[in-house]
């Protein structure tokens, strides 16, 4: 946003600057110009009066004496003819029979004053003729043309020039300047604004936002953090009272299952399928809590990664899930499922920490041998899509349908097919994998398989280098 308001108030700056400076350069090269042909109608008005006089009395001497006199003062050359168009003095080489010079003296021997058109510029060389007749009223007694450089008459309007346009250099400086000051004082507070904006919506503390800029700004910055702490009070709560709800009932829960683990040695042969009714109903409240804790910190870990790079997290994926696999070959093939791995060519470098990595394998493939049936097929593999590395599970168990797809990663969501056979979980191992996903800026995508079946994939980033590599032990 600063880059842009600094564009756009440079643009006016050079619009305005543009503005002042374009006119006045055309304005001193015009009035430098103009004092050129001033100066020359002068010497001209001399001239013809001389001739004029030469013209009555018969005596050229006094004219001719001073064309000659001119041309070696100044190295302008002269020609003046009487009406006859006939030669009275010719001076520096410019001669009357030139096509110019005879365009010109006719037109002053027609009463005609000649002057040239156009304003001089620095990069302006050579020279403009000046004509004018002499005599009084209509009367025409001679003509005079004259040939003027305008080498002097350039430089000094280069010189000008490099002085307006030093000037207006300084005054854009100035306004640049004033306007990158301008731009930081009103930019920065919503510099500040947006980053606590950030942390607020990862869930994290923000910082107080210093009240600074324009007053709007400033109150908006006094209302952001009146917000913000409400807000951030009201999370911490929240998370506080689902991890604190969780670890004080850790401790009932342990009670309860010792005195019923004591109790099931006394319970006679009719109560046993209450009593694993109770025990069954133990272990899913336990995992519950588990899930919950691990959910309300991937979480937090999630809003902490969101508002920092983590770029010191890497390892290798395919190592990762090749541990993976070992760990879950076996309990895969005791559920009567059989689990296969196709292992990448070479290292897949994940920008994630392995722990992370190794946790969401376990939930992805926990759901797939607990849901895809007895004798189902589940691969695993590690592939790498152009600058993400991608771990696959699939299966060929009934899968799910489109509705049930859209719901799968919602926490408590649990298939009414699943529930019914027994298998359902806690409904929270696919939120909390999307979490710690979310957080290394992946993704959790779930799709059919085909002919039949499910396929999960879990999407990260691919780490920087190949050498961000591999830490020791791979996976946990």
């Amino acid at each position: 946003m600063r880059t842009r308001v600094q564009a756009a108030l440079l643009l006016f700056v050079v619009i305005a600057v543009a503005a002042f400076a374009v006119p006045l350069l055309l304005f001193t090269a015009s009035d430098r110009t103009q004092q050129l042909v001033l100066a020359r109608s002068a010497d001209l008005d001399r001239f013809a009066s001389l001739m004029d006089q030469a013209a009555q009395t018969g005596d050229t001497s006094a004219v001719v004496a001073e064309a000659r006199r001119y041309t070696q003062l100044y190295g302008e050359p002269l020609v003046v003819t009487d009406t006859r168009r006939e030669p009275v003095v010719q001076t520096g080489g410019m001669r009357a029979a030139d096509p110019a010079v005879a365009r010109l003296l006719d037109e002053a021997l027609r009463n005609q004053t000649a002057h040239p058109a156009g304003s001089l510029r620095p990069w302006s060389r050579g020279y403009r003729m000046f004509a004018e007749p002499a005599g009084t009223g209509t009367r025409v007694s001679g003509a005079v043309v004259l040939r003027a450089s305008v080498g002097t008459a350039a430089q000094d309007v280069a010189r000008r020039w490099a002085a307006v346009l030093a000037g207006t250099a300084l005054v854009a400086a100035a306004c640049t300047i004033l306007a990158r000051a301008a731009t930081r004082w009103v930019v920065s507070p919503l510099r500040r604004l947006d980053r606590a904006v950030g942390q607020l919506a990862a869930g994290l503390p923000p910082e107080q936002t210093r009240a600074g800029g324009p007053p709007e700004l400033r109150q908006l910055a006094i209302g952001f953090n009146r917000m913000a702490a409400t807000v951030t009070a009201a999370l911490e709560q929240q998370r506080r009272l689902v991890a604190d709800t969780s670890h004080q009932m850790r401790n009932p829960m342990a009670a309860l299952r010792l005195r019923v683990d004591a109790l099931g040695t006394h319970l006679p042969v009719s109560a046993r399928r209450t009593y694993t009714g109770v025990t069954t109903e133990l272990d899913r409240l336990e995992t519950l809590l588990d899930d919950m804790l691990a959910l309300a910190a991937a979480e937090h870990r999630a809003g902490e990664l969101t508002v920092t790079d983590g770029s010191d997290a890497h390892c290798d994926a395919a190592a990762v899930a090749a541990a993976q696999y070992r760990l879950w070959e076996s309990v895969a093939r005791r559920a009567g499922a059989r689990l296969t791995f196709q292992a990448p060519p070479r290292p897949v470098p994940a920008a994630c920490a392995d722990r992370e990595l190794a946790q969401i394998m376990d939930i992805l493939l926990d759901n797939a041998i607990k849901f895809a049936g007895g004798g189902a097929e589940i691969s695993l593999r590690c592939t790498v899509e152009g600058p993400l590395a991608v771990l696959t599970v699939t299966d060929d168990g009934p899968g799910l349908d489109t509705e049930e797809l859209a719901l799968a990663t919602t926490r408590f969501w649990r298939s009414g097919r699943q529930r019914q056979d027994g298998t359902a979980g806690t409904g929270l191992g696919l939120a909390i994998a999307e979490q710690l996903l979310a957080g290394r800026g992946g993704g959790l995508g779930l799709e059919p398989a085909r002919p039949r079946g499910l396929r999960v994939r879990a999407v990260v980033p691919r780490a920087m280098t190949a050498a961000a590599g591999v830490r020791e032990g791979g996976a946990r």
